[in-house]
């Protein structure tokens, strides 16, 4: 009996120990991968064939730090974090040799998130904030020839988003998100009507809290 109670006694210590290492970290990075998917834009004022300017959906990858700001073991908790986004190689397509033939997109928007449940294991959360995107536009025309236009843009961007984290253990969780950056236009030589642009990331990826 002795030794049940011992073993008994130690798990919950574990237990307890194990709660307080949880409720003790503030600081967290993640990397998440996915991709980034934005609306074709047709041209106006042309009637060619495709006329219309299509966006890859490129591989892209994000990385961010976050600083827990309030609650950190009650229903709500408050993070500041930055999430970096780099987007390489969106690749253009169009019925004529006038756009460049790729972009390379970056985003970085500091930002407040707001976790539900942040004490428990599954934390839904939404998160808005803004910050600087930079496109870095090819040198190149997407058939053939140099680019006689700008190759690097930079505008603010507004970001706001909304994810799911699944603690998989005391330090590590799951994250899957969903994130809307909204941004200026990069610059590809022809007019579509817009100045604004919705850069739609997806992906999941993996938090280390500390």
């Amino acid at each position: 009996m002795g030794l049940q109670r011992f073993g008994t006694a130690l798990l919950l210590a574990c237990a307890i120990l194990s709660a307080t290492a949880v409720a003790q970290t503030k600081n967290e990075v993640a990397g998440v991968v996915g991709r980034v998917f934005l609306k074709d834009q047709p041209v106006p004022n042309t009637s060619f064939f495709d006329n219309t300017i299509h966006f890859g959906k490129p591989v892209s990858f994000e990385v961010s730090y976050g600083r827990k700001l309030l609650g950190n073991q009650g229903l709500f908790s408050l993070t500041f974090e930055v999430p970096v986004l780099l987007s390489p190689n969106v690749e253009l397509n169009y019925g004529i040799n006038a756009v460049p033939h790729d972009y390379t997109a970056f985003f970085v928007t500091p930002s407040v998130r707001l976790n539900i449940f942040a004490a428990n294991a599954v934390s839904p959360w939404v998160s808005f904030g803004g910050g600087i995107a930079h496109f870095s536009e090819s040198d190149k025309l997407l058939f053939f020839g140099p680019n006689p236009g700008e190759t690097g843009t930079t505008t603010g961007v507004f970001q706001i988003g909304g994810g799911l984290d699944v603690r998989i253990w005391r330090s590590l969780s799951l994250r899957g998100e969903v994130r809307d950056f909204n941004s200026g236009i990069p610059q590809l030589n022809v007019d579509y009507g817009k100045s604004r642009q919705r850069n739609l990331f997806a992906g999941g990826g993996v938090v280390w809290h500390f």
